[in-house]
């Protein structure tokens, strides 16, 4: 059965595109596009690459070869996705010129991709790269980098803190490895430029996707190129598919719930990032609560035996997502006081930064409303203390990097985002008496009083 190939993606010049553009022709539209010219200074497109734009795999050997990596084994599928693997950089790089000299596999061994490797978090002191301007209102990482997504960590002890830590990524892969369909982690965005060689990207848009689920919207089709199951995906026959080839230096914006599968055509390295923001997080909160009902419903038969049925429904989508509901009320509740400090902090209060900011506010206080309708968080002890928040330096470092890299976004001077002294306690005054935001209503109604206080009403 072969695919229904009706366009290809667009491609433009990032030198002449402004991020306003970007943010009103794809971040809202929820269009992908591939980007040229946002590489070119980057360290690893010097360090990672020989004259002939083959990886310099003996590089990476040299200076990162301890690393433990997970490394994907292309022809072996393990349930949803394929097998993975461990072993040090070193034994990757060992196996994949073995496995060069052989022609990529053609003998019949296994074709092996390096996936999901948090480079920045392991090497915070080897810059590789910079995140392009129309990619930095990354919400999800400048938040990680701070707190923990999920902090219930007794929990989760099979999760190191590096693999929790960040969806930074670096992928490698000789010529002919690839993902299985799929869409992004959280129905975030994602974005990937190719340091070296080419990827061949296909694209299912977002109102299609149940095409390529089973009837119960449980099992998605692993490999659009194999032979697809009609009586299991019986919609598959009706899907139309867009698609690109990117070229070294180009980086992809993929959209929220843009199914997609990639094929290196080359030996290639990439650089891959999930993220979110005001733009996507109706989408990144749709998911959550599917999943939670989802998960609600596979325990279903032990609620009336449970001791604490609902904490254990929160650990188990903690587990299977990434975060739960609680996690995601605590995430939103922090970064909205962080905008909200921007906001007091920032002089003028005109510029296109703290629209930006009123932006987060009013899409914040939106999911707020959702959770609220949908009965959310309901654990007792989930609160957030404004006091302890606002005066922990941690809160305050967090602040400063979101204020960094909105005034980076922005075009604007660092010495615009100011921090007085007296900023704290007007923060303060907008919560109510107990001072802690323990519900979406209480984080809504906070929101509101510092619109109706604020020079910068929400967007």
């Amino acid at each position: 059965m072969g695919i229904d190939i009706i366009g290809q993606i667009e491609k433009i010049n990032g030198k002449e595109l402004s991020y306003n553009d970007f943010a009103e022709r794809y971040l809202a539209k929820s269009q992908p596009v591939v980007i040229s010219d946002l590489t070119e200074d980057w360290r690893a497109r010097e360090d990672w690459v020989i004259e002939n734009g083959l990886p310099d795999l003996k590089f990476f050997a040299t200076h990162f070869g301890k690393s433990r990596v997970q490394v994907a084994d292309c022809d072996r599928r393990e349930y949803t996705d394929q097998k993975r693997l461990e072993m040090s950089v070193v034994e990757f790089v060992e196996q994949w010129v073995r496995d060069s000299v052989k022609d990529n596999g053609e003998d019949g061994k296994s074709v092996l991709y390096l996936k999901d490797w948090h480079f920045v978090k392991e090497y915070p002191d080897y810059t590789a790269y910079k995140t392009p301007p129309f990619f930095a209102d990354d919400w999800l990482n400048i938040y990680l980098d701070h707190y923990q997504m999920h902090e219930d960590r007794e929990n989760f002890q099979k999760y190191d803190q590096i693999s929790c830590s960040d969806y930074r990524f670096v992928y490698m892969g000789g010529k002919g490895s690839w993902t299985p369909l799929h869409a992004d982690v959280f129905r975030s965005y994602s974005w990937s430029a190719n340091v070296c060689g080419r990827k061949r990207w296909l694209f299912l848009p977002p109102s299609q996707s149940h095409l390529v689920y089973d009837r119960y919207m449980k099992n998605c089709v692993y490999n659009i190129f194999e032979e697809v199951n009609e009586t299991k995906f019986p919609g598959f026959k009706e899907t139309t598919w867009l698609e690109c080839i990117q070229e070294p230096g180009d980086t992809i914006f993929v959209p929220s719930g843009w199914h997609h599968q990639v094929y290196n055509l080359e030996d290639t390295i990439s650089i891959n990032h999930n993220w979110l923001n005001a733009y996507n997080l109706s989408c990144v909160w749709d998911l959550l609560w599917k999943d939670y009902k989802d998960t609600e419903e596979s325990i279903e038969d032990i609620r009336d035996i449970s001791d604490d049925f609902e904490a254990l429904c929160q650990r188990n989508l903690a587990a299977n997502t990434g975060m739960n509901l609680n996690d995601f009320f605590i995430f939103m509740s922090r970064f909205a006081l962080g905008n909200m400090v921007l906001q007091e902090a920032l002089n003028p209060c005109s510029s296109a930064m703290a629209q930006n900011l009123a932006l987060n506010l009013s899409t914040i206080k939106k999911m707020m409303v959702k959770m609220i309708s949908a009965g959310g968080v309901t654990a007792k002890d989930v609160y957030l203390d404004l006091r302890e928040t606002l005066e922990d330096p941690q809160f305050l470092r967090f602040c400063r990097d979101m204020g960094r890299t909105y005034t980076m976004i922005h075009k604007e001077e660092d010495t615009k985002v100011i921090f007085p002294e007296e900023f704290l306690p007007k923060i303060m005054g907008f919560a109510d008496q107990r001072m802690q935001i323990c519900s979406p209503k209480d984080l809504v109604e906070m929101i509101e009083r510092y619109s109706t206080c604020s020079s910068n009403p929400l967007a």
